[in-house]
């Protein structure tokens, strides 16, 4: 009961940034909002930093997830096949974890929390890892530096062109352009 305890809380955690922005999430917001005393919520994430860390841990679990999901391999899936998932997989979608809001709040939130800041960098440097290895079997010259480039694609798609954002009536064009230079670059299932 515990462990699932724990991930209603994170999920609302997550719906507390998405919906209200991140510096509406705090200790005392968390557990109003989870229906517990502060010392119930303390009694699952007992600092801040634990909170933190796992709220972190539990999106990129769930990222993981999805992208398994999809029968997408970490260590074999094509250019094609990740740079999909990463434009269909984060936005629009109504589950808050992968939600147009969730992803600039947490960017925001690494500004103001250095341990976000390092812990969502893992899961960026995991990402980068992958796409670079994908990129090195499609025959890139230059895995890591056309990795990095398009990592910023797909996280500036979402940013520029998510729910609510001025330039959120291209959305569908801009990710075809991606998807069809990718796979100009790299082959279709590269």
């Amino acid at each position: 009961m515990t462990g699932e305890r724990k991930q209603e809380i994170l999920q609302t955690a997550i719906e507390i940034i998405a919906d209200e922005g991140y510096s509406s999430l705090s200790m005392r917001s968390l557990a109003r909002a989870s229906g517990m005393k502060l010392g119930a919520l303390q009694y699952h994430f007992s600092t801040w930093e634990d909170l933190l860390r796992s709220l972190v841990g539990y999106i990129d679990k769930h990222i993981r997830e999805a992208f398994e999901a999809q029968d997408l391999q970490l260590g074999s899936a094509s250019v094609s096949e990740i740079v999909e998932f990463m434009l269909t997989e984060t936005a629009g979608t109504e589950d808050a974890l992968f939600g147009d809001k969730l992803w600039p709040q947490l960017w925001a939130m690494e500004q103001v929390e250095s341990l976000v800041s390092d812990l969502l960098e893992e899961i960026y440097a995991d990402y980068l890892e992958i796409l670079e290895k994908a990129m090195a079997a499609a025959g890139s010259e230059s895995p890591r530096a056309e990795a990095l480039c398009v990592m910023s694609l797909t996280e500036g798609e979402s940013l520029l062109m998510g729910q609510g954002r001025r330039w959120e009536q291209d959305r569908s064009e801009v990710r075809k352009t991606i998807l069809k230079f990718i796979e100009i670059k790299y082959g279709e299932n590269s």
